[in-house]
């Protein structure tokens, strides 16, 4: 099934942490909104949504700076060219979920929240630079409850410097404790571009050890699934029934068309990225110039490099016989090869059949693992 991303760019708020694209005003939301239902109409012959299932997810930046009025504006001119029957995302901050707005969004349409809470600490959200507080986040998901959305997910950070093991754990009780089918957790991570990243380079923070990190990912792992989630992706978990659609097809190859300024799309052979300018966007969108947006096309080496990274991501891990079929027998031995070593580590573990994950445990360092099988 087919999935369709808007990144809405624009935040109120610069969280200190945040390397997405966006900008903190709202002035030119309107030219925004004219340019991505141009950039819909112009690009609806990509889509193929003539499945039951097809996914909407809308990202940022932060998506609940839109009104009612731009909703239904936006849901009105998206849903003749990308019909969505499915699962549909939002991202959300919980200073904007009100009572009005929730009951807004579930007459919309929309079946899920993400919830971008972060902490449930005051210090570590204002050390963050978030605008909400812990007692709102908490209220945020609990009126959510009360407006009739059960498929709710949650953003936690770890791996905070500072933050113990026994932060971690309060983190994860209170979560618990509200009861959401979906929890993701990021490791924090300090991102040149942002203002940890300008911290980190004058010297004026640290990040954390890696053992601190290690013992809060051991945390994170065995705390939740002791509370019925499974760990089906590695920043991801999920109560049974409960796995993110539409992301979970980033994971499988599933083709995507994402609209709006730093937006992806892929159709299983090809790649295209929108610029991460808002200005350009509009101006690109608007005059026709297509200096906007870049295409490349994937070569058998880089499809065989994205099947593995996006796989073993995942605790469905990745099928040999699969691979066989995209990138031939010779690349799929050199593979197997590869990973001997892993496999006697306990880093890399069969499934049955020709199908390989990357251990639990070995999650926390799986991109230099997904590097070393790369054929590039």
């Amino acid at each position: 099934m087919p999935g369709l991303y808007v990144h809405i760019p624009f935040c109120l708020q610069a969280c200190y942490y945040c390397d997405f694209h966006y900008k903190a005003r709202t002035d030119r939301k309107p030219d925004m909104l004219k340019a991505i239902q141009r950039e819909a109409s112009l690009r609806c012959g990509e889509w193929s949504a003539t499945e039951t299932g097809a996914t909407w997810y809308f990202g940022g930046g932060t998506p609940t700076v839109l009104s009612a009025e731009e909703w239904a504006v936006l849901k009105e001119s998206l849903s003749p060219l990308y019909p969505c029957h499915g699962e549909w995302t939002v991202e959300a901050n919980p200073e904007d979920l009100t009572p009005d707005y929730l009951s807004m969004l579930k007459q919309l349409g929309v079946n899920r929240l993400s919830i971008g809470i972060q902490s449930f600490d005051d210090g570590m959200l204002r050390w963050m630079h978030r605008r909400h507080t812990a007692e709102r986040a908490v209220e945020s998901v609990r009126q959510a409850q009360a407006a009739g959305f059960e498929n709710l997910s949650i953003d936690l950070i770890y791996g905070i410097p500072g933050m113990t093991v026994a932060d971690w754990r309060c983190q994860l009780e209170q979560a618990a404790a509200l009861h959401v089918p979906h929890l993701s957790a990021y490791h924090l991570t300090l991102e040149p571009r942002t203002v940890f990243g300008v911290r980190l380079r004058q010297g004026k923070m640290a990040p954390i050890q890696e053992e601190e990190s290690e013992r809060q990912y051991t945390l994170l792992t065995s705390f939740l699934a002791d509370n019925g989630y499974e760990h089906y992706e590695i920043s991801n978990f999920a109560q049974p029934g409960y796995r993110a659609v539409h992301n979970s097809g980033y994971w499988t190859g599933v083709p995507y068309v994402g609209l709006g300024p730093s937006a992806h799309s892929y159709d299983g052979n090809s790649r295209r990225w929108n610029i991460a300018s808002n200005d350009r966007y509009i101006q690109g969108v608007q005059t026709g110039d297509e200096t906007w947006f870049q295409t490349e096309t994937l070569s058998d080496t880089e499809k065989y490099d994205e099947y593995v990274m996006t796989r073993l991501r995942t605790s469905d891990g990745m099928d040999l016989q699969t691979m066989a079929g995209l990138s031939g027998e010779q690349r799929t031995a050199e593979c197997l090869r590869d990973m001997e070593k892993y496999l006697r580590s306990g880093q890399i573990q069969p499934l049955g059949g020709t199908r390989y994950r990357i251990a639990e445990h070995a999650w926390l360092t799986a991109d230099s693992i997904i590097a070393d099988l790369f054929a590039s």
